[in-house]
């Protein structure tokens, strides 16, 4: 059986919502991350999350 393309919206709109929970849920159990704090680190923006990687005058995209 063929579901029409509201039906499987609404399907899919069920399963993200129940993904969404179960993150939810297990970001709870585990609680917060906690790092150790960068020594030497970079300043500024995360270059990797940013999507530009810059160090002594070269840019480069990746």
């Amino acid at each position: 059986m063929s579901q029409t393309p509201a039906e499987k919206e609404a399907a899919q709109a069920e399963i993200a919502k129940r993904a969404l929970q179960e993150a939810a849920e297990r970001r709870a159990k585990h609680g917060e991350l906690h790092l150790p704090e960068e020594i030497g680190g970079r300043d500024g923006p995360e270059p990797i999350r940013y999507g530009d990687w810059e160090k002594k005058g070269i840019a480069s995209d990746f």
